[in-house]
């Protein structure tokens, strides 16, 4: 089987299922939440920009993928459409960042942290274990999941890859 590389782009989301793996880029505020399967080796990927749909803008239509209240919850759904088992899902995310320091700071401008709490709010609501992340700083990332080993890479600029 050949392997593909499934792309997932801002305020985005996909799942996919092994040889495959799936990535994304432009992770600063942004919060990438990886669910997972291990057994069935099924994985979804959320790149996630907000922290609640509530913070939608006028009648427009919502984008689920984009807010951490809506997206994850889809993206459960979608693993469990492929076959995912609901008690074997776990998580670990990236990102989250606070890119720009601003000489007065408001809870409305930490983007980055507020996407990170309110992820994990939402994993544990579903009772989704947190197994790995990496959070905060100021650099952006770019995240890759494989589901055969179930190994999260995580690139910064300037740094080292990681694996979690």
């Amino acid at each position: 089987m050949i392997e593909t590389v499934v792309r997932v782009g801002i305020a985005d989301m996909n799942v996919v299922k092994a040889p495959n793996t799936i990535r994304t880029a432009g992770l600063g505020s942004c919060v990438g939440v990886v669910i997972y399967d291990q057994q069935s080796q099924v994985a979804g990927l959320a790149h996630i920009m907000l922290p609640e749909s509530s913070l939608a803008k006028g009648s427009q239509q919502l984008n689920v993928a984009k807010f951490a209240d809506t997206s994850i919850k889809k993206l459960v759904m979608d693993l469990l459409a492929m076959g995912a088992i609901r008690h074997q899902l776990k998580a670990k995310i990236a990102g989250g960042a606070q890119m720009f320091h601003f000489t007065k700071q408001t809870e409305q401008m930490r983007i980055g942290p507020r996407n990170v709490e309110a992820v994990k709010r939402e994993l544990k609501n579903l009772n989704i274990p947190l197994v790995g992340e990496d959070t905060g700083g100021n650099s952006g990332r770019t995240i890759e999941f494989v589901p055969e080993s179930s190994i999260l890479y995580v690139r910064k600029a300037y740094h080292e890859a990681i694996e979690i």
